[in-house]
């Protein structure tokens, strides 16, 4: 089975279609895990209006992807992408409870659901940055 599938990655478009698909799932699995550590739902407060919550998690997702898209340049297979890209997910979100942690001036997830952008705009630049950091380390 394994060399089947390896098989119809050899076809490009085949391959792009894989790539693609796993990442969007994988998207969708690793918000719901930002979702459950958030004190907040992040898609009842973006259909508010509250930018803060969508700069957050529009930094999230972009982390996300930005960190699978260097898993997908640095690897061969499928596979090994998934790898590394669940790797990223989870050291973006150990920093999400570091930025959490060290900032005991308040509390991260109360400004974001008061729609604090400013807070908002830190953590999505938090996330897009980190993300192009733990990208880098991919082998």
């Amino acid at each position: 089975m394994e060399h089947e599938i390896d098989r119809m990655l050899s076809n490009p478009y085949a391959a792009s279609l894989a790539f693609v698909s796993v990442a969007v799932l994988a998207l969708i699995v690793f918000l719901f895990f930002f979702e459950f550590v958030t004190r907040y739902d992040c898609w009842k407060e973006i259909r508010k209006g509250n930018m803060a919550v969508a700069m957050a998690t529009g930094g999230k997702i972009f982390g996300i992807c930005n960190i699978f898209r260097f898993s997908i340049e640095a690897t061969d297979s499928v596979y090994q992408s998934m790898i590394w890209a669940t790797f990223g997910f989870l050291l973006l979100l150990a920093a999400y409870f570091l930025f959490e942690f060290l900032t005991p001036v308040f509390r991260i997830d109360e400004e974001i659901e008061r729609d604090n952008r400013a807070v908002g705009f830190i953590a999505m630049i938090i996330s897009v940055s980190l993300s192009y950091v733990i990208g880098a380390t991919v082998v």
